[in-house]
């Protein structure tokens, strides 16, 4: 149950917070140098405070971007991909073939869908391309034998790793959805390149252990999610000390204009229709909960260190302005366009330079039409999930992994039409406390692995136990 709660933890669920956490970082939680439970079920475990192993984690842009200098250079920039198929993947492909001489395809992975996968082979003419699902090998041979190039032809999740570290990629652009993308990102850096991060649970559930790498290998963190990539470009210039504060703007969703009362009515066909942007069901449904702007919370902690305390949302239902930063000073640095998320892949692909578009497939923004801008803040009773974000986390570790996975599969089982519209954050917040006692605050990659999967399989065995099963609400009912 979510309650009000004092200033020194404002939009954290009271599980969380008295369990975990406290104004002044005295609570423990478990660290575990043992990172997995083994079969005989002992586990060698330290104690450490989550807020002291948070501060652990250096931040991929520390409160402030200074670009570098533009480099010229003759040749385009070289790129793999993760997750072709999917919306990130064909629109980052529509760039390359719109910008052939600022980019350059040299290796995709994609899931299962074949057809479109070799198209993209017979059109961008990739060194290297990988296929998650082996079954569909044979076919997908037999769809590319015109293809002008034969690419190496890998499959499984290593192959999505390989393609990930091709030695002739100097970026990755990461659109492949969920934790699967966690591993060949891991790769990239490993390999030295830079990131661009369309893929949310790399620092969602894998902050902890993904930022320490990438500043070791000198891979660059690069936001591709329209809200963090309008914070990333607000940030350009900023002098140290100069940030104070974070505002996310957020539509609000397909409800955002509903009562609380009337959210218990809440079909499918409904969640999965946003007022202003095309994205896939999962992205909608958590664009009508808040729950993508709670998980956005936690990703710009982790991408700009900055504190909770200072990171807002707003309801902005235009979805023009994408996000903002305040400055010291009380400035408000604003970052507006009509919303495409090509800007935002676009801008971390071609990083530091700006790309001259064209009008005709570029749409410019125009103040006369864009000339109703409005604001209001999130209603806490609607919006649950902000609160349950907001405090896993201040819980920081494995936590917000947790949340993430069981969001991921909660969600999955409300479009299979298995729970209600409102048992989504009741699973959500029921598997955060149930993860308390094993929290991890400084998890390696295999804890992450692992309590992704354990949320997944946590929240449906509660379905599959009839726990929520009688609530749904169906489009005939």
């Amino acid at each position: 149950h979510l309650t009000s709660l004092p200033s020194a933890a404002v939009g954290t669920p009271r599980c969380l917070t008295a369990a975990m956490l406290s104004s002044n970082c005295s609570t423990r939680v478990r660290d575990c140098a043992s990172r997995r439970r083994a079969a005989t079920g002992r586990r060698a475990c330290v104690r450490v405070a989550a807020r002291s192993a948070d501060t652990l984690v250096p931040p991929a842009w520390p409160k402030r971007v200074v670009p570098p200098e533009v480099v010229a250079r003759d040749t385009p920039k070289r790129f793999s991909l993760l997750g072709s198929t999917g919306s990130i993947g064909t629109q980052t492909l529509d760039i390359i073939a719109e910008f052939p001489d600022k980019f350059e395809l040299v290796a995709l992975a994609a899931g299962s869908n074949i057809k479109v996968l070799a198209d993209q082979v017979h059109k961008f003419k990739p060194k290297m391309v990988a296929l998650k699902d082996a079954s569909k090998l044979a076919d997908f041979k037999d769809l590319i034998k015109g293809a002008p190039v034969q690419p190496e032809i890998l499959v499984g999740d290593e192959g999505a790793v390989e393609v990930a570290r091709h030695p002739d990629a100097e970026a990755v652009v990461t659109g492949i959805v969920g934790c699967a993308g966690l591993l060949p990102t891991v790769a990239a850096i490993k390999a030295g390149k830079d990131i661009c991060l369309a893929n949310k649970e790399t620092l969602i559930a894998g902050g902890p252990f993904v930022l320490p790498l990438a500043a070791k290998y000198g891979s660059k963190i690069l936001p591709a999610d329209s809200e963090h990539s309008a914070i990333f470009q607000c940030m350009h210039g900023l002098p140290e000390g100069g940030l104070r504060r974070i505002i996310l703007t957020a539509s609000g969703g397909a409800f955002r204009d509903w009562p609380v009362e009337k959210l218990a009515e809440v079909t499918v066909e409904q969640a999965v229709t946003h007022p202003n942007w095309s994205m896939g069901k999962k992205i909608t449904i958590d664009s009508a909960t808040l729950m993508n702007k709670g998980l956005e919370v936690i990703e710009a902690h982790y991408l700009f260190g900055v504190d909770y305390d200072n990171i807002d949302i707003v309801i902005h239902p235009q979805s023009i302005i994408h996000s903002m930063v305040e400055t010291a000073d009380s400035s408000v640095i604003a970052q507006l366009g009509w919303p495409d998320m090509r800007l935002p892949i676009m801008h971390t692909m071609s990083f530091p330079e700006r790309i001259m578009v064209s009008d005709a497939t570029w749409p410019r923004l125009d103040f006369t039409k864009a000339n109703n801008l409005t604001f209001k803040a999130p209603d806490r009773a609607k919006y649950p999930a902000m609160d349950l974000a907001y405090g896993a986390g201040r819980a920081a570790g494995t936590m917000t992994g947790v949340l993430s996975a069981a969001n991921e599969q909660a969600v999955e089982m409300f479009i299979a039409e298995r729970i209600s519209y409102l048992d989504i954050m009741k699973l959500n917040e029921a598997c955060c406390e149930a993860h308390k006692a094993d929290l991890v605050a400084m998890p390696n990659l295999e804890d992450i692995v692992h309590y992704d999967a354990w949320a997944r399989k946590w929240v449906k065995a509660k379905v599959d136990a009839g726990n929520y099963s009688k609530t749904y609400v169906s489009a005939s009912a």
